[in-house]
């Protein structure tokens, strides 16, 4: 049996935390590397990247709510397996909305925007796994500084 324990729910506040977290570190490690690859301006790649992180948070919270609800229904524990299910089927969801938003913003054909997107998942599929690696590390540190703070303000 693995040690990994099984997943608690997390409040609203929270995901909002998370999914904040996740994006700004991934806008501020991704957005120039994006504007390199695709010869266009950091500004307009940069707009682009913003409505993707936009998409990607929300997406993320409802993925994520719904995924780990299912996590404990089947009394799962977060393995590797687990995590990488978890990450592919983020990325999966994301796909089909980012390839026409990209298409249509960049004013690419669907193809090339399809190309980015694969790109934009190899670069974070290893990211995804290993942010919400560490935050699940740090978490029971973390939160409960929060609550206690919550708590006594």
């Amino acid at each position: 049996m693995s040690t990994a324990a099984l997943t608690p729910k997390k409040s609203l506040p929270e995901r909002v935390l998370h999914a904040l977290l996740f994006e700004v570190i991934a806008l501020v490690l991704f957005a120039p590397l994006i504007a390199l690859l695709t010869s266009q301006s950091l500004a307009r790649t940069g707009a682009l990247t913003v409505m993707l992180s936009l998409i990607a948070m929300f997406w993320n919270m409802l993925f994520s709510a719904g995924f780990e609800a299912f996590e404990r229904r089947l009394g799962w524990r977060r393995t590797l397996s687990v995590r990488l299910l978890h990450a592919g089927l983020f990325e999966l969801g994301l796909l089909l909305v980012m390839v026409p938003l990209i298409a249509w913003w960049l004013q690419v054909g669907l193809l090339q925007a399809l190309l980015l997107d694969i790109g934009l998942i190899l670069l974070f599929l290893p990211y995804t796994l290993l942010f919400n690696w560490l935050y699940d590390l740090a978490r029971p540190r973390v939160i409960v500084r929060w609550r206690r703070a919550v708590t006594t303000a």
